[in-house]
């Protein structure tokens, strides 16, 4: 990844999902911008190795919570709050898939689980990050979601209706907020080359019809993502809310 500066040097920023994948990589740009960097995930053991790759850094706070329980966003918060003061950037990359059959035979618990995990999981912590933000006249909210919410595809039918959601709550959150000075977005990324989508690219087959697909002939790979994403946590980017930033390859271009 090449060394560009977004000025994100002090700013406390909140990865959710931040243990492996895209949220690992920004974690790790964030701290090489000299940010005040907390990680969440469900798996202590997760955080644990993250912490570990990332040189146990200073600037580093782990916390494991479930954020699809109320209680849990609560305490992820205080213990902000009691280490760093205060929250300057969410950004929302929690998320998870589980194969589903088609969506009319879907039973409740595969939906209630991957709804959970990605809608309403991002709807509880962008509430409460959004009350911090008021209060303080302040702040960005970016959302790692995924072009499976503006196109159906084979495996994505459940999360694709969940990363809708997800960007119209991008929407209504920027409308919302903007007049605290608060700016909303979503980056909406291809596939991924990561171990959440492995059971997709590990199948040869799979992976040569999703790169069919995409004009810049590859998958994306994680640090594809973070750049994107670092410009909207950036004042780069202090006029631009309510929008879904598609990093596909041109993939929805085509």
């Amino acid at each position: 990844m090449g060394k560009l500066c977004f000025g994100l040097k002090d700013k406390v920023v909140l990865i959710t999902g931040g243990s492996r994948g895209i949220g690992f990589e920004l974690a790790r740009a964030l701290l090489r911008e000299e940010a005040k960097v907390v990680i969440c995930a469900r798996k202590q053991e997760g955080l644990e190795e993250a912490a570990s790759a990332l040189d146990d850094n200073a600037d580093l706070l782990t916390v494991q919570a479930h954020l699809a329980k109320e209680d849990q966003v609560e305490e992820l918060f205080g213990k902000i709050l009691d280490q760093f003061g205060k929250l300057d950037i969410l950004i929302n990359n929690m998320g998870m898939n589980v194969p589903t059959s088609e969506i009319s035979e879907v039973d409740s618990g595969a939906w209630n689980k991957i709804i959970d995990s990605n809608l309403n999981g991002t709807f509880y912590v962008s509430r409460r990050a959004s009350e911090l933000m008021k209060k303080q006249n302040q702040g960005k909210i970016v959302t790692v979601s995924s072009i499976a919410g503006q196109r159906s595809a084979p495996g994505m039918n459940v999360y694709g209706v969940a990363k809708a959601g997800m960007d119209m709550l991008t929407r209504v959150l920027a409308s919302e907020l903007a007049k605290y000075n608060i700016q909303v977005n979503s980056v909406a990324p291809s596939m991924v080359k990561t171990d959440f989508s492995k059971p997709f690219w590990s199948n040869q087959e799979i992976h040569d019809m999703v790169v069919s697909s995409v004009p810049a002939g590859r998958l994306a790979e994680t640090t594809d993502i973070v750049h994107p994403v670092l410009f909207l946590c950036s004042e780069g980017a202090d006029f631009i809310t309510g929008q879904v930033l598609n990093v596909d390859g041109g993939a929805t271009a085509v």
